[in-house]
């Protein structure tokens, strides 16, 4: 992708992650907001409790799909996502999340970068499909405390976001949640510094291999309305594009990976011009 490209992407991101937490107010008044748009979880992951936060998170959102009191919220949320999946797979993090901005800042940092290997890389990026199934499904699901409540196993015991957007601003907020700080705190602030270090390193190492979000919308990739493709006609394999993804996937082969966050860089860096975003259509021509 160009320079001019990559700072549409990079200014797209950036206002998004402007818009959904652009209530001014509660960095002000040291609050979290509460209206009526709360009621509506934000496409990227974003952290309820951040004092800036018009929305909800989706993740945090989607796990009330298994607390009996909020059923019918949750059933919202799983119907809203899908959706997104199946219209733009992984676009949603390329474009539109704030946390994956974050990453790609870190990585822009001038130190030698990391290659993970190829067969750790591989098993690791199953562990996001995991933590979905297990942290925001399973668990929610299975555990009820004394009122009869699930948890939020991903938010309250994994999220970074939440960590960074949400616990760390409260933290310096609240006197009374100083003096609460204990060890869960304490291990997410690790956690976080641990993610952070290694986005320097690593590209977008949460989007490859914690992410719960990413991975559900990773399970519509292959069908959704928008999707990448190869032209061979005039494509040479000449390696540009796979050697220009930072998430490492092989483009000519697998334009549709579920690895790939349509950012659009591949599109851009092919010589030939053989690679185009479309829409597939439903006409059957003869």
């Amino acid at each position: 992708m160009d320079k001019k490209g990559k700072h549409i992407r990079k200014t797209v991101q950036s206002v998004f992650g402007i818009l959904q937490n652009g209530y001014l107010k509660g960095f002000i008044d040291k609050t979290i907001y509460k209206g009526a748009l709360k009621h509506f979880c934000v496409p990227g992951m974003n952290c309820y409790s951040c004092p800036g936060a018009l929305g909800a998170c989706p993740i945090g959102a989607l796990q009330a799909l298994f607390d009996g009191r909020k059923r019918k919220a949750g059933l919202y949320v799983i119907g809203f996502l899908a959706f997104l999946g199946m219209l733009v797979g992984r676009f949603v993090c390329g474009w539109l999340c704030l946390f994956g901005l974050i990453q790609e800042l870190l990585y822009k940092l001038p130190t030698p970068k990391l290659k993970v290997p190829e067969k750790l890389d591989r098993i690791l990026r199953f562990a996001k499909y995991v933590i979905l199934l297990l942290f925001v499904v399973v668990l929610p699901l299975l555990w009820r405390n004394s009122a009869g409540a699930g948890d939020p196993f991903f938010c309250k015991y994994i999220c970074p976001v939440g960590t960074l957007e949400g616990g760390i601003p409260l933290v310096l907020f609240s006197d009374s949640l100083k003096k609460a700080v204990g060890l869960l705190f304490g291990w997410k602030m690790l956690l976080l510094v641990f993610i952070i270090l290694l986005s320097v390193f690593v590209y977008r190492p949460f989007c490859k291999y914690i992410c719960p979000l990413g991975a559900f919308y990773a399970l519509f990739q292959k069908i959704s309305f928008l999707q990448l493709n190869v032209n061979k006609d005039v494509c040479t394999n000449c390696g540009a594009c796979t050697r220009q993804c930072k998430m490492d996937v092989n483009v000519p082969e697998n334009p549709n990976s579920t690895e790939c966050i349509r950012c659009g860089e591949c599109v851009e860096t092919c010589p030939h011009k053989a690679l185009t975003f479309r829409i597939p259509t439903m006409v059957h021509r003869e």
